[in-house]
């Protein structure tokens, strides 16, 4: 080739300077994963010497320096007014003759390699590269453009000359100035390769962390139909998926969640000659409520990121699409994420101290809370009307919104996913955001005071009014040594990355109640008999599970999902999942609840627990749940999986339900797997011995136990003030309990809310002997602290 352009196959990373990150990128891949499976489609780049010299030819390099000397970049109208018009002047510059014969003639050659036989048949994609970008501690990504389903000679030049101008895009020249970058020394390439023909299959963005949390075992993947600049753009709501990175390299299933998203949008090819030469298109009901790729690519494309991670030695953030001809999965981009890759040993706590009216709900995008006055914007021409502090709110944002976006409190998009342009940003920028909230500029009213919570959990809520929160800053490489195990009370699978940063032992008590209740919401007993269900209640049903193979598959899926997540994140340490403890009251208020649940008169000491799992009435649901256990520890590997059984009155309860599990192969012992009894029953403490024939250990549910030892309702306002786990009765009982475990050398824990609201309690618990406690997440960081202390002054 020429000093002029490079061909892709040719590159690698030391050719940042020659043809910017990105194409260094495409190169290095090429050259290198190629031949382990990581596929990138081919083609050519310009080099920074050529857009150099189209520059200096004229003297434009000269008049763009005096533009943009003394500009205030965080003048929006001023900025606004440059950038435009050093667009206009690239793209009006012809191209020096030895660049354009340059790319004529590597053009030429593309089409003689290329596998289809008539030229004009071929679609390319034209990318940006700047030799400064996607450097480890800067991210340039979005800036510059990129276009698509470029047809013929002629457009191709058009829209390198498009890409070269994009260096000066509003939000490129605010960039640079804040990262103290001068603009000369950044270039920029424009890298040709053939459109990989996701507008007819599928296409998305994948980190090798999680985004949010910074957890590094897992692939993240997004999906939506089409051209990906929708996902990348932020305006589509894709489907999410997370592969377990361990366990995809151990040959295993790997998906450790699905969700399914609107993706009511996708961007195809236009007819041909049209300009522009791509269109969106709303996307069949159908299509949309089920995923866009398969279990089997989902896992092709996170083996795909582990070799890219692997090579780079860092956290990526890649590009794919899926060729709707062919069928194969492309790698079309792949950067370093710089966000989450710089975070240190420091743990960020919010906690919302207040609760206001819900206005919208969407996807939390980090774990901040912010507050502020709402700005509504239709338009990026109502910029200057956001003052510092103010909360956006708009339908989606794109390069152009930058410079505002660093004013607010907290962003709000109506659509997006976790990896769109509104999401990249907030996370650069440290600020709440609540993406692909859909009516959010139609529920909040301009002006208003309002509370952006990101630390509930997957989904963020903007509530009326400025509500009080905590924001707490804990050092973990200064924690001290503690005299017992910490654990962590964790029900929530999508907290579970984040939980998992805490200093901990592993989880104490998973409830999987918590996951159906949020994940399923349907009874099992509903998803069992689905086709003799009333055709009200089946269409109630159908969207929510028409992702899933079948209404049985849908709750043992969504199940074995929640359990692998916590599992997964925790690993090695060891998780202990609660078989479901919903009473008939909580079962009932599931979709078609009503129809199978008693109406008891205190279910409270009623139809749960062991009891229950063993009714010939539940055992079809039992059965389910084993099914989900069974998965995720047989054939995923992930044995640090204990399972914990709740309320079991009688030592023929404790017979029968252990027999149980061994008919559904959780058989205690095989494969490493114990079996945990809640303790929460006075006859549990006083046949402690007894019990523990059937149980490789205890786990102490303090919170019934109280009620059930002093004989009062939690429940009932009127005793409130009685319940106390601290009374001596209720002590006599875990003492007892701890006793018996430690005489035959078997687990005993606690996991109920005592030692999460009395840290004198959790005390007297390591002073009995206890293994471990298991607490609230917002607990752990100052319940250590007070047991280290403890535990030093009786040294």
């Amino acid at each position: 080739m020429t000093d002029y352009v490079r061909w892709l196959n040719e590159l690698g990373m030391d050719d940042v300077g020659v043809v910017g990150g990105k194409n260094a990128s495409l190169g290095e891949m090429i050259q290198h994963l190629s031949q382990l499976g990581v596929q990138v489609p081919g083609g050519f780049a310009t080099t920074a010497a050529a857009y150099r010299e189209f520059l200096a030819a004229t003297g434009l390099d000269a008049r763009i320096a005096a533009e943009l000397e003394g500009l205030d970049v965080d003048d929006i109208g001023a900025l606004s007014a440059a950038g435009p018009r050093i667009r206009g002047w690239i793209v009006e510059q012809p191209f020096q003759p030895a660049l354009e014969q340059a790319i004529d003639d590597a053009h030429g050659r593309l089409i003689e390699r290329s596998e289809v036989d008539v030229g004009a048949s071929l679609s390319w994609a034209v990318r940006s590269s700047a030799t400064a970008e996607d450097l480890p501690d800067a991210s340039f990504a979005g800036q510059q453009e990129t276009f698509l389903n470029v047809h013929g000679l002629p457009a191709i030049k058009h829209a390198i000359k498009e890409v070269f101008a994009s260096l000066y895009n509003d939000r490129a020249i605010a960039y640079r100035v804040h990262q103290g970058f001068t603009h000369a020394e950044v270039a920029l390439s424009a890298g040709v390769q053939r459109m990989v023909r996701s507008d007819r299959a599928a296409s998305g963005v994948m980190f090798t962390l999680d985004t949010e949390s910074g957890y590094r075992d897992a692939v993240f993947i997004t999906a939506s139909y089409g051209l990906g600049e929708m996902v990348v753009q932020g305006a589509v709501n894709p489907d999410e998926f997370y592969v377990h990175k361990s366990t995809l390299v151990a040959g295993r299933p790997a998906i450790l969640r699905r969700g399914v998203g609107t993706k009511a949008l996708r961007m195809v090819y236009a007819e041909p000659g049209a300009n522009p030469p791509v269109r969106t298109e709303d996307v069949p009901a159908a299509e949309r409520q089920v995923f866009c790729i398969t279990d089997a690519e989902i896992e092709a494309l996170a083996r795909q990121a582990v070799l890219i991670e692997q090579h780079y030695g860092r956290p990526m953030d890649i590009e794919w699409a899926k060729d709707g001809l062919d069928g194969r999965l492309y790698i079309v981009q792949a950067r370093p994420e710089t966000v989450q890759s710089r975070s240190g040993q420091v743990i960020e706590r919010y906690l919302l101290k207040g609760k206001g009216e819900v206005l919208a709900t969407g996807r939390s995008i980090g774990h901040r809370i912010g507050a502020g006055k709402a700005r509504v914007l239709d338009s990026i021409k109502d910029m200057d009307r956001v003052r510092p502090g103010d909360v956006l709110i708009t339908d989606m944002t794109d390069p152009d919104w930058e410079p505002i976006m660093k004013r607010a409190a907290a962003i709000v998009t109506n659509r997006g996913g976790r990896t769109c342009h509104a999401a990249i940003i907030a996370r650069e920028l440290g600020v709440p955001a609540v993406v692909g909230c859909t009516d959010a500029t139609d529920r909040i009213a301009d002006g208003t005071a309002v509370t952006v919570s990101c630390a509930e959990g997957d989904t963020g809520f903007i509530y009326a009014g400025e509500l009080p929160f905590e924001h707490k800053r804990v050092e973990l490489a200064q924690m001290p040594e503690v005299p017992v195990k910490v654990m962590m009370n964790v029900g929530n699978p999508e907290r579970a990355f984040a939980f998992a940063a805490i200093p901990n032992a592993g989880i104490g008590l998973a409830r999987l109640e918590f996951i159906i209740n949020n994940s399923i919401g349907i009874h099992p007993k509903a998803l069992l008999e689905f086709d003799r269900l009333p055709v009200d209640l089946r269409a109630e049903i159908a969207p929510r599970i028409a992702a899933y193979p079948s209404p049985r598959e849908f709750f043992v899926m969504r199940l074995s999902e929640g359990i692998a997540t916590l599992a997964a994140a925790f690993a090695p340490h060891p998780v202990i999942v609660r078989m479901s403890d919903f009473k008939s009251n909580e079962y009932a208020n599931l979709i078609a609840g009503p129809r199978y649940e008693p109406e008891e008169e205190n279910p409270m000491i009623g139809f749960r627990g062991a009891g229950r799992y063993i009714a010939e009435a539940f055992r079809a649901c039992f059965e389910m749940e084993c099914e989900a256990l069974r998965y995720v520890r047989n054939t995923m590997g992930l044995t640090n999986l204990q399972i914990m059984i709740p309320f079991v009155r009688t030592l023929g309860q404790a017979q029968a339900v252990t027999a149980a599990l061994a008919e559904q192969g959780l058989r205690r012992g095989e494969h490493g797997l114990k079996l945990i009894m809640m303790c929460e029953i006075p006859s549990n403490a006083v046949l402690a011995e007894e019990f523990l024939e059937y149980f490789d250990g205890f786990s102490i549910g303090s919170n019934d136990m109280t009620q059930l030892t002093l004989g009062l309702d939690r429940d009932s306002a009127l005793i409130a003030a009685d319940f106390d786990e601290r009374d001596p009765a209720v002590k006599k009982m875990l003492a007892m309990a701890i006793a018996a475990c430690r005489a035959q050398g078997k687990y005993v824990g606690i996991c109920g809310q005592g030692p999460s609201d009395h840290a004198d309690f959790a005390d007297w618990l390591v002073q009995e002997g206890i293994e471990s406690v298991s607490l609230n997440p917002d607990t752990v960081i100052d319940t250590w602290l007070y047991l280290a202390e403890q535990g030093k002054a009786r040294a």
